[in-house]
């Protein structure tokens, strides 16, 4: 992994809304936020496997939905001073991203940060209808 690896995240329908100024849908910051006491975010190695295959291998294994996959890179998360661990666990090509030691209002923030970074590069895989 290199500092443009981009991480793929699956997006939750949930955390999808319109764009007040072009009605596009976007990405809310809850998607790029963990959830729980881990405070693990739970992304796909893009060195390892495209942005399609991972909503695959997501969607057929997991039986989680999934409207899409947006990215943010290695290089994004050390800005926001995010530890980045290629743990292969769950499956070979899972990283990890700490927001350990953060306050919820700091993970707020750091959230917001990704999920800005993530909708200016756009969609990565959207499955069609």
């Amino acid at each position: 992994m290199n500092a443009s690896t981009l991480l793929h995240r699956q997006i939750n329908p949930t955390f999808i809304q319109p764009d007040p100024l072009s009605n596009q849908p976007r990405v809310t910051s809850q998607a790029f936020r963990p959830f729980g006491s881990a405070r693990m975010l739970s992304t796909y190695d893009g060195d390892q496997i495209s942005a399609a295959v991972s909503w695959l291998h997501y969607t057929s294994q997991s039986g989680l939905e999934s409207c899409g996959v947006m990215s943010i890179t290695l290089a994004e998360c050390a800005q926001s001073k995010l530890k980045v661990i290629p743990d292969g666990v769950p499956y070979p090509e899972h990283v990890s991203i700490s927001f350990i030691g953060l306050t919820a209002g700091q993970i707020k923030s750091v959230s917001k940060i990704l999920t800005l970074a993530a909708n200016a590069r756009g969609w990565q895989y959207r499955p069609t209808p």
